[in-house]
Formats: C-alpha cells, sequence, structure tokens
C-alpha cells in the first residue's frame, strides 16, 4: 500500500510540475525546467550521498573505532540480506540518524555522536533497523527524485516571475492567455509541491518502522527510541538544513514552529502508536 501511494504521489508531482510549467512559462520554459530537473535528478543520484555526508562533516568508522555501531548495522544488515554500508559518525550532540546513497551497493549509515550516548544497545538497534529499511526500499531514491523535482517547480515559479516582470507572460500562442493564473501559480507551485513531497516522505516513514522494528526484533525497541529522540531533538538543537531534514529519523528542525507545521515526518505519537499495536 505504500508503495502504491508513494507511485501515485510521485505521478501527481510529476503531471502538477508538467502543468506549472505551461501555466507558467509556457512550452519554452517547461522544456528548459525538464532538462533542469533532470540534471538536477543525474547529480542527485551519483553525488547526493557525498554532500550529505561531508555537509555534515561526518566521519566514518570501523569495528575498531566504533565497535557497538558498527556490530549493531554489520548484524542487522546481514539479516536483512544487504550488503554492509559504511558506517558513519556525526559530530553533534543532538541524537539523530539517517540512511543514504543510491542503492543498497552504495549505502551508508550515519548516526550522530549524541544518539549513540542516549540510546541503549536495543533501542539503537531499532533506529538502524529503520534506516536499513530505508536502503533495502531504495526509499532514499524515491525521496531525492520527489525532492528534485519540488526544487524544479519552484525554479519554474520564480522564472515565471522574471518572465512576467520583463513582459513575457501571458503571450504567445504556446502561453496561457490569462496572467493572472500564472502569478496565482507562482505562489502556490512550489507550496503544493513541498506538500506532495512531505506525503511522499511520510508514507515511507510508517513503513520504515514496520520492517525496522521487525528487523531489530522488537517494536518496543525502535518506540522507546522515538520518544527519547523526540523528546531530546526539541531541546538540543542541530545544525541542519530544511533540504535535508526529511533524511533523519527524526526531524531535527522539529523545535521551529513554521517546520514542524510542513514536516517532512508524521507524528511521532502516531509512529509509537502503530508500532506498539494502537491501530
Amino acid at each position: 500500500m505504500n508503495g502504491l501511494k508513494t507511485t501515485v504521489l510521485l505521478v501527481a508531482l510529476a503531471v502538477f510540475f508538467v502543468w506549472a510549467g505551461r501555466l507558467i512559462g509556457g512550452r519554452q520554459g517547461m522544456t528548459i525546467a525538464l532538462v533542469f530537473a533532470l540534471a538536477m535528478n543525474a547529480f542527485a543520484y551519483w553525488f547526493s550521498d557525498k554532500m550529505v555526508l561531508r555537509m555534515y562533516r561526518a566521519q566514518e568508522v570501523d569495528e575498531a573505532t566504533a565497535p557497538e555501531l558498527y556490530g549493531i548495522v554489520r548484524r542487522l544488515s546481514s539479516k536483512a540480506g544487504l550488503p554492509m554500508p559504511r558506517v558513519y559518525i556525526i559530530p553533534q550532540d543532538q541524537p539523530n540518524a539517517f540512511a543514504t546513497g543510491r542503492n543498497p551497493k552504495h549505502a551508508a549509515v550515519a548516526a550522530t555522536e549524541g544518539i549513540l550516548r542516549l540510546l541503549t544497545p536495543e533501542e539503537l538497534a531499532g533506529v538502524i533497523g529503520h534506516e536499513l529499511s530505508h536502503v533495502k526500499h531504495r526509499d532514499i531514491l524515491i525521496s531525492s527524485v520527489a525532492a528534485t523535482v519540488a526544487a524544479a517547480i519552484s525554479y519554474l515559479a520564480q522564472m515565471g516571475q522574471w518572465a512576467l516582470i520583463f513582459g513575457g507572460g501571458g503571450r504567445g500562442r504556446d502561453r496561457d492567455e490569462n496572467p493572472l493564473a500564472a502569478i496565482l501559480m507562482m505562489f502556490i507551485a512550489p507550496i503544493i509541491a513541498i506538500i506532495i513531497q512531505m506525503a511522499i516522505s511520510r508514507s515511507r516513514e510508517y513503513s520504515a518502522d514496520e520492517s525496522g522494528a521487525e528487523l531489530a526484533g522488537n517494536p518496543r525497541f525502535l518506540s522507546n527510541a522515538l520518544r527519547k529522540l523526540d523528546f531530546a531533538s526539541k531541546r538540543v538543537p542541530m545544525r541542519a538544513t530544511p533540504a535535508t531534514a526529511h533524511m533523519f529519523i527524526v526531524n531535527p528542525l522539529s523545535g521551529k514552529f513554521l517546520l514542524k507545521l510542513f514536516s517532512t515526518h508524521p507524528p511521532i505519537e502516531e509512529r509509537i502508536r502503530r508500532l506498539e499495536g494502537g491501530q
């Protein structure tokens, strides 16, 4: 069901992208934005993992330097039938974690110093199981595509704004004849793109919680970890960007009202309820 929802939402995002491009910039503007989106997708596919790890100054570790974390990742990846991913530690106090990589053969799991101090080994296993589930189901690639198309829609809206300023909006056989509709679209297109992106990310989180808890051996491991992470993330700041917030197991920016309103993560309470059988 989550796979079907994701497919429908990705199709909706693509259709909306084409429609917004036609309304704002006509065929020419749509073509430029589409080429831009394809280029961004290609770049994200090959280099996004390296960029995000470098952004958070993540340091690769091995069994000698981080035996507990490395051992948990190795045990659970073997249980899931996955190749052993690279393991990183992020030098930040907020307890959090994420996975990245274009496919299971090129995956990496990163955990902050804060999460290693806060969680028990069982709770940490629940978190790692969640992240490995993202790797197994290729959620990272899906969310990267959604984020890229959403960014392209925002770019398209900006392009339409400049076109209207310099007299290009609403004229020509390939353009919409209503410039007011184009102006309205410039404001609502980025918002709708973000909402669709959030829906995609949220649907994948529930799936990763379920399969990650099964992988760890007990849903209570992950539900207890989520309680601790939710409490700490609201009190310990993290140097994170909205563009990468969807990658973490809990929203690193959840302390800010507007970012919480447009969060890519479902409510922690609902995630815990589902894990503990309150469906």
